[in-house]
């Protein structure tokens, strides 16, 4: 299948280790044989399980753990995650056959695979990055980094994150100055739950607009209300008119959590100064994001995945396009100029309010939105699905991949016959969602629709320097 424009973009200029790891041992600029390449990406997996190499300071084991690919020349970095997939779309084509489905293609796949689409930013590429608190290397638990260990085997070590080649200047500075604001505070981190402590992570968000939100979590305790209004009050005070100004934060944002994670819903996002949104321009559309809102990591590389799954859908001016865990909208928004209708679907509300805006904003009237479980709402959509024109269905989940009764409403819907499936995990459980996308119809199941088959998948590096693809795999049927 010959794609456009959108696959043959000329490459920029790929830039090579930044300069601060190219200082730290061991860094080597030559061209490396295959086999070298592949004896240092060994190193890599034992740094990635916890283990030093000889002489490894600590900002290389963070990098080695969080980007192990660092070292090499970015495109040899394709070269490792092409195989990569290769793998992975074997392993799908042996399992099929297994469910007696004749899978394979030249190469053991199960379908034809296209080269690595590069990143068209290589360095600081990400828009949104989390710190936690923790040990640091001195013993000093308040220290604001990336973590290298695990929690598993105890050995966890926070390391500042100066140094990280994917994380871009601005989230760095945050991560200082909210490192300088604890270290002042006369509280104590949260490292562990049941042993007290306040301050816990940071997640910095940044727009090619030049916006900057930061979001701090924080553990109450047993603090009151008016101890909480203090705590807010002085990190305000930083952020505004302390050392944190040279930050310029739009928004700062502070939520009471007690959980490793929660919704907004769950406990709110508590603007304390600022604008409550960032924006973002993607495809000439603006885009406005909430504190917890899902928005791809890699704004560049974004664009250009979302003109390929425009091109793949091979979607018409009668066409309706189901968007499933859509996020703030950000691919049916981008195709609705050449779609009839676009329907999203996703589980945080707070995003459906921003791809509600962002429609409205940008002018864009056939669209529409549902909040809630993609488990709930899809179904339900389908069941009675009687629209005579062709439905396409695009679905970008979380790593979790999508829920079976997901899965049987797609494959029991006949007016899907195009399906494009965005995993960032694809040898996870999305791979049980591929298995149940392909399987011969099982009643016990209740799999009744006719199966798919794997048609075309391309790659995309949205995360350079680390191991991640994000996988466009086109179902058909």
């Amino acid at each position: 299948m010959a794609l456009s424009c959108a696959l043959r973009l000329p490459h920029r200029r790929l830039c090579s280790s930044g300069a601060r790891l190219s200082s730290l041992p061991g860094q080597d600029h030559s061209l490396l044989t295959e086999k070298k390449t592949a004896a240092n990406w060994k190193g890599k997996k034992k740094a990635r399980q916890g283990r030093s190499l000889p002489g490894s300071s600590w900002e290389e084991r963070l990098a080695n753990a969080v980007t192990p690919l660092w070292r090499l020349p970015y495109q040899e970095q394709l070269q490792v995650k092409y195989q990569s997939q290769r793998k992975i779309l074997q392993t799908l084509a042996s399992r099929l056959e297994k469910l007696g489905i004749d899978a394979q293609k030249p190469g053991g796949l199960c379908c034809p695979l296209q080269p690595v689409v590069p990143s068209p930013i290589v360095n600081g590429y990400r828009n949104k990055s989390t710190f936690s608190v923790n040990r640091g290397p001195d013993g000093n638990p308040k220290t604001v980094g990336l973590y290298v260990g695990t929690g598993r085997a105890r050995n966890i070590v926070c390391v500042k994150a100066n140094h990280m080649e994917n994380i871009p200047p601005e989230h760095k500075q945050v991560a200082e100055c909210y490192e300088e604001f604890i270290r002042r505070s006369s509280l104590d981190p949260c490292i562990l739950f049941h042993e007290g402590g306040h301050w816990r992570e940071l997640v910095v968000r940044t727009t090619s607009h030049g916006h900057t939100m930061a979001i701090i979590t924080f553990h109450p305790q047993e603090l009151g209300q008016e101890a909480l209004a203090t705590q807010k009050a002085l990190l305000k005070e930083f952020f505004m008119c302390g050392p944190g100004t040279v930050c310029a934060l739009t928004s700062l944002y502070f939520q009471e959590s007690t959980m490793t994670r929660c919704s907004h819903e769950q406990s709110p996002f508590q603007l304390l100064h600022g604008e409550p949104h960032i924006f973002e321009e993607v495809l000439g559309l603006k885009f406005r994001i909430s504190p917890d809102a899902f928005f791809q990591v890699n704004t560049g590389a974004a664009e250009v995945l979302y003109q390929v799954v425009g091109e793949l859908s091979q979607a018409g001016g009668d066409t309706i396009l189901l968007d499933i865990c859509c996020g703030t909208g950000t691919i049916g928004l981008s195709l609705a100029h050449q779609v009839s209708k676009i329907i999203g679907i996703e589980v945080v509300e707070k995003a459906i309010e921003d791809a509600r805006w962002n429609a409205a904003f940008n002018g864009i009237s056939n669209c529409e939105f549902h909040s809630g479980k993609a488990e709930a709402v899809l179904p339900q959509l389908l069941s009675s699905w009687e629209d005579a024109r062709p439905l396409v269905a695009v679905v970008n989940p979380s790593r979790a991949g999508l829920h079976y009764r997901v899965v049987r409403a797609i494959r029991n819907c006949k007016s899907i016959r195009r399906l494009l499936y965005i995993s960032c995990k694809p040898e996870g459980e999305a791979m049980r969602n591929f298995l149940e996308l392909c399987c011969p119809p099982d009643p016990g199941k209740k799999l009744a629709g006719e199966p798919f088959a794997p048609t075309l998948a391309i790659p995309f590096d949205m995360f350079p320097h680390t191991v991640h693809c994000e996988l466009v795999l086109l179902f058909t049927r």
